[in-house]
C-alpha cells in the first residue's frame, strides 16, 4: 500500500494570530518509518493534521504524488483513502459502542458491500492483534487498547500512509512494546508509518529518517546526523538521546549507534574505552 509519495512545500500554517508551520518543505519517504520530533507546541500536531487534510494552510501545499492537494469535498474524500490520521488521545476518534462499530464506520461510508467492510475489519484487527476486542464495548478498554482500535479504525480505510500524533504518550513500559509491535504490524503491510514524538531515544532506534520542527521549520535527514547536532537539539528544545551522549562521553563515533546494542557494539569495536574517560 506504501506506493504513494506524500509531501509538503512552503507551508505555511497560522492558528489564529500565531504562526505555527512558517515555510516548511517536507518530504515522506514511501514505505518507510518516519518520526517528526519537535518540543510541546512546536507545531507537530498541526502538521500532521494539515498533511491529512484536516487543516488547510495559509500558504503552500501538500501534494501526494506530485498532485496538490484540493481541499474541497472530492479532493478530501479522495486524500482520506491515501492518508489516514490517528489522534494523540483515541477518545477523540473512538464514538460507537463498540471496537466492531466503531473500525467498520470509515469502509462503510465509502458506500463499500457489508462483505468488504466485515473483510477490512477482520483484517485490521487482525494486523493489530485485536480480533479479540471485536465485540467489546469501547468504554471497557484499557487505553492502550483504545488506541489500538483507533489505529484499526484508520488501517480499516486501507490507506498507503498512516499519521500518528504521540502514539506512545500515556503508555506503561508493556503498552509502549505494545505500540511498537502495532507500528510493525503496519509496516509489515507496506504501510508507510509518520509518527510524531518528543521521545528523542525512542525516536533514534525506531525511525528511517527524522524530521525535526524547529520555529515552524524543518529538518530533514538521518536520525543519528540531526540527533548528534547539539546545535539543532538544543534550538528544538529537546535533548541527545542517552546513547549518544555516552558515545560522545566515550570519544566513539556515533555513525551506527541508535540503540544500546549500538553502543556496545561501537565500544567492542573501539577494542577499549578511550584514555581519560572515567
Amino acid at each position: 500500500m506504501s506506493h504513494r509519495r506524500l509531501s509538503a512545500v512552503a507551508l505555511e500554517v497560522a492558528l489564529g494570530a500565531s504562526q505555527v508551520i512558517r515555510g516548511a518543505d517536507l518530504e515522506i519517504p514511501p514505505g518507510g518509518r518516519l518520526a517528526l520530533l519537535g518540543a510541546n507546541g512546536s507545531g507537530k500536531t498541526t502538521l500532521l493534521r494539515t498533511l491529512a487534510g484536516s487543516v488547510k494552510p495559509n500558504r503552500g501545499r501538500v501534494l501526494v504524488d506530485g498532485a496538490t492537494l484540493a481541499f474541497d469535498r472530492a479532493g478530501l474524500r479522495a486524500h482520506r483513502q491515501v492518508v489516514q490520521l490517528v489522534a494523540q488521545n483515541p477518545d477523540d476518534q473512538l464514538f460507537a459502542a463498540d471496537v466492531y462499530r466503531d473500525v467498520s464506520f470509515g469502509p462503510m461510508n465509502l458506500g463499500l458491500s457489508e462483505t468488504e467492510v466485515r473483510q477490512r475489519v477482520a483484517e485490521a484487527l487482525a494486523v493489530l492483534s485485536i480480533e479479540d476486542l471485536a465485540e467489546r464495548p469501547i468504554h471497557e478498554l484499557s487505553y492502550g487498547q483504545r488506541k489500538r482500535v483507533a489505529i484499526a479504525g484508520a488501517l480499516a480505510m486501507k490507506p498507503c500512509i498512516m499519521l500518528l500524533d504521540e502514539p506512545t504518550a500515556g503508555l506503561d513500559p508493556l503498552g509502549v512494546d505494545e505500540m511498537v509491535g502495532a507500528l510493525e504490524s503496519l509496516l509489515r503491510v507496506q504501510t508507510t508509518v509518520v509518527i510524531s514524538t518528543h521521545e528523542v531515544d525512542f525516536a533514534l532506534w525506531w525511525a528511517d529518517t527524522l524530521a525535526v520542527l524547529v520555529d515552524g521549520k524543518i529538518r530533514h535527514g538521518p536520525p543519528t546526523e540531526l540527533l548528534s547536532d547539539a546545535d539543532l537539539v538544543a534550538a528544538a528544545r529537546l535533548r541527545q538521546p542517552l546513547v549518544l551522549q555516552a558515545a560522545a562521553a566515550l570519544g566513539l563515533k556515533t555513525g551506527s549507534v541508535t540503540d544500546v546494542s549500538g553502543l556496545v557494539a561501537a565500544v567492542q569495536s573501539a577494542g577499549s574505552v578511550p584514555e581519560g574517560v572515567a
